[in-house]
């Protein structure tokens, strides 16, 4: 297991808990998040609303391994799944009536 580069501890549980739920429900996607998540700040995935309105159905659920950024507009409403927004993604996303989690 390779050493984590963060000391946000919130972070740090999360990735955690994620790796121990890969190995008891033998699915890889948590595995791949929590990876994605232990990346430096740098490489860590950030994604532009527009984006996501544009490669998403109404009423799907998306998971971001990073931040959502509020560049564009949510014509319709996404459960969203990140580990951070930005304060114009979460206000566009709630106009829209969508979830942020």
């Amino acid at each position: 297991m390779k050493k984590l580069k963060t000391t946000n501890p919130e972070l740090i549980s999360l990735i955690r808990d994620l790796k121990k739920h890969s190995r008891e429900s033998e699915a890889e996607l948590w595995l791949a998040i929590s990876e994605s998540l232990a990346n430096s700040k740098r490489s860590r995935v950030a994604v532009n609303l527009s984006r996501l309105n544009r490669y998403t159905k109404e009423g799907e659920t998306v998971v971001v391994p990073g931040k959502v950024l509020g560049a564009g507009k949510a014509s319709h409403p996404l459960t969203i799944v990140a580990f951070a927004f930005s304060s114009v993604a979460k206000s566009k996303i709630k106009e829209a009536k969508g979830n942020c989690l």
